[in-house]
């Protein structure tokens, strides 16, 4: 892949991009964490079995060079007595291998998660074009490998001078010891040095594992343009169509509901539909629907004006009307004026009653055939 200028690719990379590159196998890697997990989860197994782990070994190789009459008079049993010793050989790494693998595995998902892609592993012919080798022997990631060796050889010849430093006068006596002490205490020195040398290979994994995950999303930036030709080819596709409608009408339904609190009014079917108008007494318009729906988006416009205290008035006909006729945030159609004029002056009645003054009837208004609709919206005649 080929870098972009930094002064182009401006833009964060999009879900797609990122799936797509993990798709080819394309994920932030830092080799630095497996190696040093792996290094010192080996060491460790060593430091804490290293006294038993030795002594087993010692006696392997003391049978190993121990031969009994039977082996002797008969050569064919020390085929036998070879992978017999070999077996046990390998037993005893068995943990150094379990405890590495583990290890391995786990820190190899630490930084781009785990991830087998049949793409990375198809031959790539434009590495063999010489000038994306020079490209890539010097460009930005060659020199921060350089860098980040240099640090790491500086860390660990650091780290080496002070243990060596620290375990000089240690190191002097031992040449005064038996021959068992000496190489006890050669042990534990080795296995505290090599703990300390693993863990500042530690310092340089956590440096780069970060840096590993920054660098490639940098990588991983698009242009305007790119983000640009990538929405016009998911909006092509018919799935991202329909799931952007339906998105639309989600949002269209949540600005219709928050209307429904203003509402004076909300008629119903009283099940299948509901219509929530509003009607200024102090203007010259007609009445306006506010929101409608039908089953479900019907029972959620009850529940939200039930919610308000906006009244409730069942009237299947004009429901019906309303629904088939009438837009969101249009007004009423001038045929059905007059029954919704009877409706909203019985609702202010009920807002305005007072002690001694008798209640308005509940109407029940007449929808003119020409806007009669059966529960399909198809006129009945």
């Amino acid at each position: 892949m080929s870098e972009k200028s930094s002064a182009e690719a401006t833009e964060e990379a999009t879900s797609r991009k990122l799936k797509n590159a993990r798709d080819e196998g394309q994920v932030a890697r830092s080799i630095e964490l497996p190696a040093a997990a792996v290094t010192i989860g080996a060491i460790l197994v060593f430091y804490m079995i290293g006294s038993s782990w030795i002594a087993k070994i010692s006696n392997l190789f003391a049978k190993g060079f121990t031969f009994d009459k039977k082996t002797l008079d008969n050569p064919d049993l020390l085929a036998t007595t070879f992978a017999h010793q070999a077996g046990e050989g390998f037993l005893l790494i068995v943990p150094v291998l379990l405890v590495t693998a583990i290890l391995a595995v786990l820190a190899s998902g630490g930084t781009g998660g785990y991830l087998f892609s049949m793409k990375s592993t198809a031959p790539n012919f434009g590495k063999l074009s010489p000038l994306e080798g020079m490209k890539r022997m010097f460009g930005s990631r060659a020199f921060m490998e350089l860098g980040k060796s240099i640090l790491k050889f500086s860390l660990v010849t650091t780290v080496l001078w002070l243990l060596i430093s620290r375990q000089l006068d240690q190191l002097m006596q031992m040449g005064q010891m038996g021959l068992e002490p000496a190489l006890t205490a050669a042990g534990i020195m080795i296995g505290e040095s090599a703990l300390w040398l693993s863990l500042s290979l530690l310092v340089i994994a956590l440096l780069d594992a970060p840096y590993q995950r920054y660098a490639f999303m940098k990588r991983m930036r698009m242009t305007k343009q790119e983000i640009k030709d990538e929405m016009k080819d998911m909006e092509g596709r018919p799935e991202v169509k329909a799931q952007i409608r339906q998105r639309q009408r989600e949002m269209a339904t949540a600005r219709m509901m928050q209307k429904v609190k203003d509402a004076d009014v909300v008629i119903t079917n009283p099940e299948h539909f509901a219509v929530a108008l509003s009607y200024d007494p102090t203007g010259d318009g007609a009445p306006i629907l506010l929101a409608k729906g039908s089953d479900h988006i019907a029972r959620v416009i009850r529940e939200e004006a039930a919610k308000h205290g906006v009244e409730i008035f069942n009237a299947p006909p004009l429901a019906r009307a309303l629904y088939f006729s009438t837009k969101i945030d249009h007004p009423v159609p001038e045929a059905l004026y007059l029954a919704v004029a009877q409706v909203i002056a019985y609702v202010f009645s009920l807002a305005d009653i007072r002690p001694g003054v008798q209640p308005m009837m509940r109407p029940s208004p007449k929808v003119p055939p020409s806007m009669q609709f059966d529960v399909d919206g198809k006129q009945v005649n």
